[in-house]
């Protein structure tokens, strides 16, 4: 039996305690680390946890169930797949992070893995996938945290909320068939949907702005019936570093649905005076995606709302 045992690290100018309190907040991995789409708690303990991980894997989307122990004194986290993903048979590993100094921190990241029937051609898949987001993991960390005093303009988060008299589950059928959302969304020029694992889907589409250009979006969701779908853009338009959010569904005991849009955004400052001219700067480009995106939301839950209504 084959077991592999790598490491990666990265010297990080910052902290180790600000780094590992990074690390250990899983619900953030979406906007820290590029192959994370959504992460959640199934148990917590004040030292032991399962969470379920959403992500990218050699352009694949995957999902698994990790343990993991947290150890803030020692500023280690170990963590164990408990579900892993074909092709992996066994995965775990560990975060360890390295005081330098005040201001400076290694953080070191292990694995151990083997794969499925000891095989060599699933071994090198697997090799290749965690290189490959093992270096994203780290060098975006260290990005994320070096910049974390210039975050806040270039982040942006809202919600768009509607009332539908409707239930939720149909509201959520409206969202989850995105296949047909270039037959039932005016701004939806083009679109494919694929869903290989029940509740994991790769959604792409073209979308078209008011002035009549159109953009490309590729994202990643996961979709958890019939109350929320989570994605991830891996497509992203050019204003945009980061895009994330969620459809959220709250049906009430009057059968009223509260259907929620949210959007976390990080700009991409070295398009803005491409696509927005050269006077434009953050507060421009925060305005234009506010409006385009929300834009967007508000006319998807308004056509669901529609579509819920007309089945009561």
């Amino acid at each position: 039996m084959t077991v592999r045992e790598v490491e990666h690290e990265i010297t990080i100018a910052a902290a180790a305690e600000q780094v590992y309190r990074l690390i250990a907040e899983v619900e953030n991995w979406p906007l820290i680390f590029p192959p994370s789409v959504y992460v959640d708690h199934v148990e917590r303990g004040e030292r032991e946890e399962r969470i379920r991980i959403w992500a990218t894997a050699n352009g694949e989307a995957k999902g698994w169930t990790s343990r993991r122990t947290l150890d803030p004194q020692a500023l280690r986290i170990t963590f164990r797949q408990e579900v892993p993903a074909p092709p992996v048979a066994a995965m775990g590993g560990t975060w360890i992070i390295e005081p330098l100094g005040t201001d400076e921190s290694r953080v070191r990241l292990l694995h151990d893995y083997r794969a499925i029937d000891d095989d060599a051609e699933k071994l090198a898949w697997i090799d290749q996938a965690v290189d490959r987001n093992s270096r994203s993991e780290l060098a975006s960390l260290k990005s994320n945290v070096e910049r974390v005093t210039g975050a806040a303009e270039l982040t942006l988060s809202f919600t768009d909320s509607v009332d539908i008299k409707g239930s939720a589950k149909d509201v959520y059928d409206f969202i989850n068939e995105a296949q047909l959302w270039s037959e039932r969304l005016p701004h939806v020029a083009q679109v494919s949907l694929t869903e290989n694992t029940p509740g994991l889907q790769v959604l792409r589409m073209d979308t078209t702005t008011k002035d009549g250009s159109v953009h490309t979006t590729e994202s990643v969701r996961v979709c958890f019936a019939h109350h929320r779908i989570a994605y991830k853009q891996t497509t992203l338009p050019a204003l945009m570093s980061l895009h994330t959010g969620y459809w959220q569904l709250d049906e009430g005991a009057d059968g009223v649905t509260t259907a929620t849009s949210q959007h976390t955004v990080v700009l991409n400052t070295q398009n803005i005076a491409k696509v927005l001219g050269e006077d434009a700067g953050i507060a421009q480009a925060r305005e234009f995606i506010r409006h385009a995106l929300g834009t967007n939301s508000r006319a998807t839950l308004g056509h669901a709302k529609e579509y819920a209504e007309a089945r009561r």
